[in-house]
């Protein structure tokens, strides 16, 4: 059985800024109207990588039920 809800997960620095590890909203039209139901309204910070069903994807890109969106801070090497 597909959900109907959209399971939303911050990543790091990400989940601190947040306050929020995992949540889940009732709908959402994009990954950023999936940021904003998902904190609050706390601004998106600069960089932000956004993923859709573990695949990388724009701030703009479609959600749907059943999907899975990840936000994470920006990658740095070392």
């Amino acid at each position: 059985m597909m959900s109907m809800s959209i399971q939303v997960k911050f990543f790091a620095s990400l989940r601190e800024k947040t306050g929020v590890a995992e949540t889940t909203i009732d709908a959402a039209h994009t990954a950023a109207d999936a940021w904003d139901k998902s904190t609050g309204g706390i601004p998106q910070p600069n960089n932000v990588l956004v993923a859709i069903n573990l695949e990388y994807a724009s701030f703009d890109a479609p959600v749907k039920p059943g999907d899975e969106v990840a936000f994470f801070p920006p990658v740095t090497g070392g």
